[in-house]
């Protein structure tokens, strides 16, 4: 046996050594004996369309995917994650977990080492081959999608948290509401959104980064049928883009690629260029979590600073102050929207 097979044999081998996933040791009051004591499961419907029993309360918990571990942060639970990706880097507390490989070639011999009762996955960034794996392995898992607040609740529920998800959801639909009732009137911005640069890739108006855009007060320029498109500068000169957009976890990355533009031949025929119309946000908007919300906020702002200036200077309200909180875009790490693939399912 070799590559995959090997390790999937091995991580066999442990599980039976260990039957952990839908029970636990009790020691009798009588006895120097070890009962078996199962612990309470229901089912429920995952994002892949699989009724699944999953752990009442999951007390070990795996995550293969960054936006999944982002959210188990969030809604407060991540005592119980035991083990997560290579890439999962934010908060920071995540990068100090026990790595278990990547989200599409996960290290299924470690994931089993961790003893989890529960391995979450994203729908958009796992494979269904990887949920086979851990069904052979009897490790339950659960599949979210990602798309909107309520897979936020739904997720939750599934960890027994639904009060925190609840007011999360709550405060999240309540600041993309009152950036909207900000935006009603602004035309929205035409921008050109940098996924690379040599060669030139964006991405297309169905991706989450696309919705992500439109809630921000813009549209992309580029209409195509790939996600992740590659167009001709011709093209953009063409299209005049009144907005560059570049996500990064540094922000002197982005002006100095920027800067960098505008002494290149065909770059300076474009009026954002000549106008300094640059924005740059936090690499977060590469991932459909929670950070997401905060991203199209700075987002919005850059584009539409003379609808922000009353708002940036007035004093906090008692609305404000029940808010759940979730802080501003931060750097997440030195890693590039490049150097992997994001994740590709998010509409808030």
């Amino acid at each position: 046996m070799k590559g995959s097979t090997y390790r999937l044999a091995r991580a066999a081998a442990l599980c039976a050594a260990t039957p952990f996933f839908l029970a636990q040791p009790r020691v009798s009051a009588q006895s120097n004996s070890v009962a078996i004591k199962p612990v309470p499961t229901h089912e429920v419907l995952d994002d892949f369309g699989r009724n699944v029993r999953v752990p009442l309360t999951p007390q070990r918990i795996v995550s293969l995917a960054p936006s999944v571990t982002e959210t188990i942060y969030a809604l407060g639970d991540d005592a119980h994650l035991v083990g997560d990706t290579d890439y999962c880097d934010y908060p920071a507390d995540a990068q100090k977990k026990i790595k278990v490989g990547g989200a599409i070639d996960p290290n299924l011999e470690q994931i089993a080492a961790l003893r989890p009762d529960l391995v979450l996955m994203a729908k958009s960034a796992n494979r269904l081959d990887t949920v086979r794996a851990l069904e052979s392995l009897g490790i339950p898992s659960y599949a979210t999608d990602a798309r909107t607040v309520a897979s936020t609740r739904k997720l939750a529920d599934v960890l027994n948290v639904p009060s925190a998800g609840k007011a999360l959801a709550e405060g999240l639909h309540k600041r993309l509401a009152d950036l909207q009732l900000q935006l009603a009137n602004a035309p929205p911005r035409r921008v050109l959104f940098v996924v690379w640069l040599d060669p030139l890739i964006s991405v297309n108006q169905k991706t989450f980064i696309a919705d992500a855009i439109r809630r921000a007060g813009a549209t992309s320029i580029v209409e195509s049928s790939q996600e992740w498109p590659q167009i001709s500068l011709e093209e953009v000169v063409h299209l005049q883009p009144e907005y560059l957009v570049f996500a990064t976890s540094h922000t002197g990355e982005g002006k100095r690629d920027f800067e960098a533009l505008a002494q290149k031949p065909g770059w300076r025929n474009l009026e954002a260029i000549r106008s300094n119309h640059l924005a740059i946000v936090s690499d977060a908007i590469n991932r459909p979590s929670t950070r997401i919300v905060s991203v199209i906020e700075d987002l919005a702002r850059q584009l539409h600073p003379e609808l922000f200036k009353t708002t940036q200077e007035a004093r906090p309200t008692a609305a404000d102050s029940r808010r759940v909180h979730h802080p501003s875009p931060q750097p997440v790490s030195s890693r590039s929207f490049h150097s992997f693939p994001p994740e590709t399912s998010c509409a808030l």
